[in-house]
């Protein structure tokens, strides 16, 4: 048994590295050419599309609208405050979108989530693009939980809420090839202090929208985003100091 031990601990990291060396060049030049192909593709034409942006009133969601506005796809923008939502939207139509509605909206809750989807289609008539990115932050040390309402807000509107958006809209998008965009966050994959539930909820995200990637196959397109550290209205005081969470 000491030789078969010894015989293996020299032969399996000798195979193992011929093994890499072998399979990682073709993976690599695969992986390029397909990434190739994609960047020369024609961009999709998003002129009579529709796209439904949860947390619209400022941050990512705010300046994605004003992208598919300048792309020319009419705009479904939810979220919280009201008269934020409204200010998108005027900028939004003067940018190229043909229609920018608004929905007040609180994605942690579930009723809220049916309601914003079932508006749009009737707004609309159709629904294309759902991009899930309502997200709420609050830098806290793991020790100093005292309220865990407020800590479950953060898995409620971070996760649930995409969950309920994208459970909603399935058959809609599924009419016409629709797609999925996901924004979740590097915090997904590395967890900094201070930010443990926000992580949490992110990796969640992550692997319901992966796994649901398989299930869907090519009926639904889901495209997961995953950015760094980015300024704006939620992270310029939540991560910098303990100030409250912000409503999207």
């Amino acid at each position: 048994m000491v030789f078969i031990h010894k015989f293996l601990n020299v032969v399996l990291p000798l195979l193992t590295l011929v093994t890499i060396l072998l399979f990682l060049p073709p993976f690599f030049i695969y992986k390029l050419f397909n990434y190739t192909i994609k960047a020369f593709r024609q961009t999709e034409k998003l002129a009579g599309k529709v796209v439904l942006i949860t947390g619209a009133s400022s941050g990512i969601g705010e300046h994605l609208a004003y992208e598919y506005a300048k792309r020319g796809a009419s705009l479904a923008l939810a979220a919280r405050r009201e008269d934020r939502l409204r200010a998108v939207a005027a900028k939004a139509v003067g940018l190229g979108s043909p229609d920018a509605f608004v929905i007040r909206a609180d994605v942690s809750k579930v009723e809220d989530c049916k309601r914003l989807v079932d508006e749009t289609v009737n707004h609309f008539g159709q629904l294309d693009y759902l991009i899930n990115n309502a997200g709420a932050l609050q830098a806290i040390l793991i020790e100093d939980f005292t309220e865990f309402s407020k800590i479950r807000s953060i898995m409620d509107i971070n996760f649930w809420g995409s969950v309920y958006c994208t459970q909603f809209a399935i058959p809609h998008l599924r009419k016409g090839n629709g797609k999925i965009v996901v924004i979740s966050s590097i915090g997904a994959w590395l967890s900094p202090p201070r930010l443990g539930i926000y992580s949490a909820s992110k990796a969640a995200q992550l692997c319901f929208f992966e796994a649901l990637k398989a299930e869907l196959g090519s009926d639904i397109g889901i495209t997961i985003v995953s950015p760094g550290l980015i300024e704006s209205e939620m992270t310029k005081d939540e991560f910098f100091s303990q100030s409250q969470r912000i409503p999207s």
